[in-house]
């Protein structure tokens, strides 16, 4: 009798990817405070749009440096305007027009559904990123951990804008569903799928642009400051985070990489302790801690030396 063949299992966090997901989250903190910078005195759907098309043409003009070939033709470029839908313009628009009618705090709490949709998309989606035990409690820890930090003041009003809360929502969704067709890309070099998405979703948000009233930076040239931080935005947290974004999730998983939600509100938090002398709070240290509990949960590696060495204590009684 034949054994059936056995379904290989989701990858394992390294310590490099733990370290370059610490620094995706750093980055992506980071972008909170060269939006607040460029929002003075440019539209937020026109941020978004050259926060990916600068981006992807830095991007492009690394991969012709390196001569790293790009796909040039149709079919071979779709999926990446796909990918681009799933994991940028739809979960952008969602979010962006849901901060218009909701408070920011409750958005980000939101938003840290995102690992919490990514793994029962995943689970029903296919048969080797599966749900289990430690990544279910991991992440409910984790999204414990973000509505402690932030605050309970901030889920006062849940249910006054139930639509712009269902956007939020539907965001993360997005985000689980990109995850999930990011599994195609494993075997494609990380600067390529990151050049592809943001050129994708920069041919796709210049349509919406022009359909919608075109951009109005062209007539009123930003500021230096503003400008600095638009690069600072597109360069920094946009071409190399999504470089880093796009590694992880080859050598970790999709699951994996959607943890990154987790650590954003924790980078931002402490970044603006450092930078702008903010006082860290109580509830901000407990939500941490909830947060590291959260991925080492997640990671696995701990709790089962835990159990093993539990089982041996037993095992001598």
């Amino acid at each position: 009798m034949t054994r059936p063949p056995e379904i290989p299992s989701a990858p394992q966090m390294s310590l490099a990817n733990w370290t370059m997901l610490i620094a995706l989250s750093i980055l992506w903190g980071g972008s909170f405070f060269f939006t607040k910078v460029a929002v003075a005195e440019i539209a937020p759907m026109e941020i978004v749009f050259l926060r990916v098309a600068l981006a992807a043409l830095t991007l492009h003009v690394v991969l012709r440096i390196r001569r790293i070939p790009f796909p040039a033709t149709i079919a071979g470029f779709a999926p990446f305007v796909v990918m681009g839908l799933l994991n940028n313009v739809v979960p952008f628009g969602l979010l962006t027009w849901g901060q218009t009618e909701i408070a920011s705090g409750l958005a980000a709490i939101l938003n840290a559904f995102t690992p919490i949709s990514t793994v029962i998309i995943l689970h029903l989606f296919t048969t080797t990123d599966r749900a289990t035990p430690l990544k279910v409690a991991g992440v409910i820890l984790g999204f414990c951990g973000v509505t402690v930090m932030i605050g309970a003041e901030a889920v006062a009003g849940v249910g006054d804008h139930v639509v712009a809360e269902l956007a939020c929502l539907g965001a993360t969704v997005s985000y689980g569903f990109s995850a999930l067709y990011a599994r195609r890309f494993r075997n494609t070099p990380a600067l390529v799928t990151a050049a592809g998405q943001l050129t994708g979703s920069s041919l796709i948000l210049i349509v919406i642009l022009l359909a919608t009233g075109g951009v109005g930076f062209v007539d009123n040239w930003p500021s230096t400051p503003v400008i600095t931080s638009m690069l600072g935005l597109a360069l920094l947290s946009t071409a190399l985070a999504y470089i880093l974004f796009f590694r992880i999730m080859a050598e970790a998983g999709p699951a994996n990489v959607m943890l990154v939600t987790f650590l954003v509100p924790v980078s931002a938090i402490l970044a603006g302790a450092l930078v702008l002398g903010e006082v860290l709070q109580p509830r901000h240290w407990a939500g941490m801690a909830l947060i590291a509990a959260a991925l080492v949960t997640i990671d696995g590696r701990i709790p089962r030396w835990l159990m093993a060495r539990r089982g041996t204590s037993r095992g001598r009684i």
